[in-house]
């Protein structure tokens, strides 16, 4: 009985990693505000809400709500699926439900910024004057 016990959490263990989530690397605001200001492609995505997006914002993020996510609003505002992404919200939940969902779009260069709350460098409020 032991060895089929042992058997079927060996066979378990290695079917569990086929049906995780694909989750994107988590990147530092240090290391975040480093690259965006080298490499003006990035896009950084705003995935909250309008009404918190226009209380503060990082400055030259663009919002896309996280609930609105899907390959058409994705491809609007990012553009390819090689563009480098750079996702963030309140506190870090919403942003890695954003960036799964872009994973699992294609996109391959997005990262997990996580928080505003965690970013340092300051925010603008109201709408970007685009």
């Amino acid at each position: 009985m032991k060895k089929v016990i042992i058997v079927l959490i060996a066979i378990i263990s290695q079917a569990v990693p086929a049906f995780s989530q694909p989750r994107a690397p988590l990147i530092t605001p240090k290391d975040a505000k480093t690259r965006l200001t080298a490499d003006k492609s990035i896009v950084l995505l705003d995935v909250r809400t309008l009404q918190e997006f226009v209380e503060g914002y990082i400055e030259g993020a663009v919002l896309l709500p996280y609930d609105q996510i899907d390959e058409k609003s994705a491809a609007a505002v990012i553009g390819t699926r090689q563009t480098t992404v750079f996702v963030y919200c309140r506190s870090g939940n919403r942003s890695a439900i954003a960036a799964t969902a872009l994973l699992k779009l294609g996109y391959t260069k997005v990262f997990d910024l996580g928080g505003i709350i965690s970013w340092p460098y300051g925010t603008v409020k109201g709408i970007p004057k685009k």
